[in-house]
């Protein structure tokens, strides 16, 4: 198995997160976007997942082949990119970030794919090549939130370009390690495939598991968009700011250390059941206790469950759920539906609310969504089994 080209994938890819989620919130608002357009802005982020997914997975399975299209996507992205440095109204950067996100966001769901493809019966592996994106998300957040306070800040020229060049840097990593990835894919789709995507799709369980994981992600929207301005609202440095979505993610690093583990001891659905709980309880720490630090730590250690145990947990049911020559397209449906419209409707949500009726109602409002997810996952999810 080529480990160290499937991980270099994961790491550039989440590296690049790791510079887009927590700054690309301020940076906006630094350009001079306000909370609503911000919160348009990342719904496009994310709304792009709901189409590309689903298109390039449909012909990844066609063709049998993935990872030409992850390279072709991760070439486009990059050169999309490029036009961040010349937007400047509120127009020219949704269309932007529409672009450069669609040929971004689609090769995840197919390297997801490939990466499994490769793994072969060792699936409860995947969470020690999964972690490498973690690491590059910590060091990304940890290195910029460091040299933003050194630089003193986002409104300086030095700090204005700090987010957008790191990014542009990171685009071309994934692209460079999209090329050195062989290829592993399954048989092109037939008209016998195609039925069996529309017969598993009409199953209960697998509804109401989309629909779970579409609340998670839409739960997660404010937080991505705005927790740290939040934050910086209340006297945390961009250095704290860092450290803490870095912390949040060095715990997530120990649980997929240990999730082959707590798969085979308590099965993906305990696991899906306890990750949204657990996030209904950390949006309703961050709503309520942004000043106390301490529970700031508690609550970024609370993404372990939240988003590492919950996407580990979820991948593994998407692989069970969708076999075969159904898998691109099944992956790509889950990230579509999750990150994609989950995150979508959650953004501009949420985006309105902060304007509307504050920051603390919005993270409520994201306890909630949390909550129906679980009431949703308890009800249908996987029931009868244990992966």
């Amino acid at each position: 198995m080529p480990y160290v080209r499937l991980s270099s994938y994961y790491f550039f890819h989440f590296a690049a997160l790791g510079a887009l989620v927590p700054f690309w919130g301020p940076y906006l608002l630094q350009r001079g976007f306000d909370a609503a357009a911000i919160g348009l802005l990342m719904a496009i982020l994310m709304g792009t997942k709901i189409i590309a997914p689903i298109v390039w997975g449909w012909l990844a399975d066609r063709s049998g082949r993935r990872m030409p299209i992850v390279r072709v996507g991760a070439a486009l992205a990059v050169c999309c990119f490029l036009g961040v440095f010349w937007a400047d109204s509120l127009t020219g950067m949704v269309l932007v970030m529409a672009a450069f996100s669609f040929f971004w966001n689609a090769p995840l769901p197919l390297m997801e794919s490939v990466t499994f493809n490769h793994l072969g019966a060792r699936v409860n592996r995947y969470a020690s090549v999964r972690l490498w994106g973690s690491i590059g998300f910590i060091l990304t957040v940890a290195g910029i939130g460091w040299w933003l306070d050194r630089a003193g800040g986002l409104a300086t020229p030095t700090g204005a370009l700090l987010i957008p060049v790191t990014v542009l840097v990171l685009f071309i990593g994934v692209w460079f390690s999209c090329l050195l990835i062989p290829d592993r894919g399954q048989p092109p789709a037939t008209h016998g495939a195609q039925a069996s995507l529309r017969g598993l799709l009409r199953r209960p369980e697998i509804l109401f598991f989309l629909l779970a994981c579409l609340l998670m992600q839409a739960s997660h929207a404010a937080y991505y968009a705005f927790y740290s301005i939040f934050l910086e609202s209340h006297g945390y440095t961009s250095t704290v700011v860092g450290a803490l979505w870095a912390l949040g993610v060095v715990i997530e690093v120990l649980v997929f250390l240990r999730m082959h583990w707590l798969l085979e001891h308590f099965g993906a659905r305990q696991l899906l059941l306890a990750s949204l709980a657990l996030a209904a309880v950390r949006w309703l720490m961050i709503g309520f206790f942004i000043e106390q630090w301490a529970l700031q730590i508690l609550a970024q250690g609370l993404h372990a469950a939240s988003f590492g145990a919950f996407h580990a947990s979820a991948i593994h049911l998407t692989h069970h759920y969708f076999p075969g020559s159904t898998q691109g397209r099944g992956q790509a449906l889950y990230n579509s539906v999750s990150f994609g419209l989950g995150g979508a409707l959650g953004s501009l949500l949420s985006g309105a609310l902060w304007s509307g009726v504050g920051a603390t109602a919005t993270f409520v409002v994201a306890a909630v969504a949390a909550a129906l997810g679980w009431l949703a996952a308890f009800g249908f999810v996987d029931r009868a089994r244990r992966y």
